[in-house]
């Protein structure tokens, strides 16, 4: 058995089922230039015979992709089949998914029918799919619900009529891990000619046994696994391709391997939840915000001492520059010397002991402490090459440019400017910009709503500067004023490097 473990993702169609989340085509092709450099096998573009949307964006994104295999979902009905194989003519590689329900629940309740009746609809499907194209993938649809003795049947049926992968979803994620993998095993015993097709594991998240359970699959004999960026989908989501292909890149000794270039994770999945309006969880694994990020003093002295006490994945290994080790009243005194020392402050531990106390009574009151909150901490006021936000001044509504007004204090001296942007929030950050006389890139911006008030807030941003990225907070009743605090936070660590840079030049 090959130990190459296919990637198909389908994020463009199954992932983009998340209501409110519908992508433009264009936005599809982006997307699936991007998977093609993270590596993924096959690309399930869409659904043809749904929308004259989705019909276009299987072309275009034919005519755009040309390493990965090109996939396009039907039914198991002669005029999706029709639609999906016109869609697909410009595809190098071109692959037809058609199935149908192969679970008592909807063989009996969703079709009305019975077995032996679906089972020749399976069998027609395929060969139909097979005259279009040599590629045919053919899902049983709830197979985590199916009876094994008869979805053998069906899988053996279809791939006697040309199918070359099969696909056994868990369709409303009801199994459990040994379930799963007992199904597929099952399966790769029982079934005549397995070895002329590919078993895949279609995985949901209702239960959040996603990723368990497309992993169980895989060790008992699958070779294709079926995911989202970011574990999008109905629902509760689909199995999270990130998380896939770190485990199985973690886990050598079982002798598995993707295509996947990880270090293209984390931007594509930054990429995907801009493009969808969707952001991932803080605690989302492999590319959550705090995936990375420590805040235990325990954790943070032991990090400090050798990441991998702590730190199974190297952050750079999916594309994040490097681990964070976060000031709260939880941290110790090893992460507070860490900061300090990154600060340009190398005190002696009696030094760190007593700016310790400060500081832990300072995180109980304000959360998260900031650059700005040490330096003012350990100097009284802000340091040479410091900025310190003053005050800012909105115009805004639907019959006028929205602009802003920023007031800063540089290096002791009040500056102010004036910005128009996109919003409110963009021209206040513009207006700093124009001030500092520098353009700083975001990589990432989030709101949390701190109480049942909208404008109640803390606003957490990342801006990429020079390959790293540095991390802003910035907590106010009004979360414009919240954002500009989180974007000078964020600045004022760029400032800590440039000024530690210019004292060892």
């Amino acid at each position: 058995m090959s130990d190459k473990v296919y990637v198909f993702d389908t994020t463009l169609r199954d992932g983009e089922q998340v209501p409110g989340c519908q992508l433009s085509t264009p936005e599809k092709v982006e997307i699936a230039k991007e998977l093609e450099i993270l590596g993924v096998d096959v690309i399930e573009a869409g659904f043809p015979i749904s929308s004259p949307m989705d019909f276009n964006s299987v072309i275009e994104i034919s005519k755009a992709v040309k390493e990965p295999t090109i996939c396009a979902l039907t039914r198991s009905v002669e005029k999706d089949i029709d639609f999906a194989a016109d869609a697909l003519k410009y595809a190098k590689h071109k692959r037809i998914h058609t199935g149908i329900g192969s679970s008592d629940y909807h063989i009996l309740h969703k079709f009305r029918s019975n077995r032996e009746a679906i089972l020749e609809r399976a069998i027609a499907a395929t060969k139909y799919a097979k005259k279009f194209v040599e590629d045919v993938e053919f899902y049983c649809e709830d197979a985590g619900r199916t009876e094994n003795e008869y979805l053998a049947r069906m899988v053996e049926a279809v791939i006697k009529a040309g199918a070359t992968v099969v696909n056994i979803p868990d369709t409303t994620g009801y199994c459990l891990p040994d379930e799963y993998g007992a199904k597929i095993k099952y399966l790769m015993e029982n079934v005549k000619g397995i070895d002329k097709a590919i078993l895949s594991c279609h995985c949901h998240n209702d239960l959040g046994l996603a990723t368990a359970n497309t992993t169980a699959g895989v060790l008992n004999g699958a070779r294709q696994v079926e995911v989202t960026i970011n574990g999008i989908g109905e629902r509760a989501g689909n199995t999270s391709l990130e998380e896939i292909a770190m485990i199985l890149k973690t886990h050598k000794g079982y002798g598995l391997h993707t295509n996947i270039n990880s270090t293209h994770l984390y931007a594509l999945s930054l990429l995907v939840s801009k493009m969808m309006r969707m952001p991932v969880q803080p605690n989302k694994a492999i590319v959550g915000r705090n995936a990375f990020a420590h805040s235990s003093g325990i954790h943070q002295d032991g990090m400090i001492k050798n990441r991998e006490n702590y730190e199974i994945l190297d952050p750079k290994d999916v594309g994040i520059p490097q681990s964070s080790i976060i000031l709260t009243a939880r941290s110790g005194k090893a992460a507070l010397k860490y900061h300090l020392e990154r600060l340009g402050y190398n005190f002696k531990d009696e030094r760190v002991e007593a700016i310790y106390e400060d500081f832990i009574k300072m995180a109980d009151e304000k959360k998260d402490v900031t650059d700005e909150d040490l330096m003012i901490l350990v100097e009284g006021k802000l340091p040479e090459g410091g900025i310190k936000f003053k005050t800012v001044q909105i115009i805004c509504g639907d019959a006028v440019f929205p602009s802003a007004t920023i007031e800063l204090e540089v290096n002791g001296e009040v500056l102010h400017h004036s910005a128009t942007g996109k919003g409110s929030i963009d021209a206040a950050f513009n207006a700093v910009d124009e001030i500092l006389h520098e353009k700083f890139q975001m990589d990432e911006f989030l709101v949390q709503s701190m109480g049942d008030r909208t404008d109640d807030g803390k606003v957490h941003l990342r801006l990429k500067y020079e390959d790293q990225l540095y991390i802003g907070f910035g907590v106010h009743q009004d979360i414009i004023i919240a954002s500009v605090k989180a974007y000078v936070d964020a600045i004022n660590k760029i400032t800590v490097l440039k000024r530690k840079v210019a004292m060892s030049a």
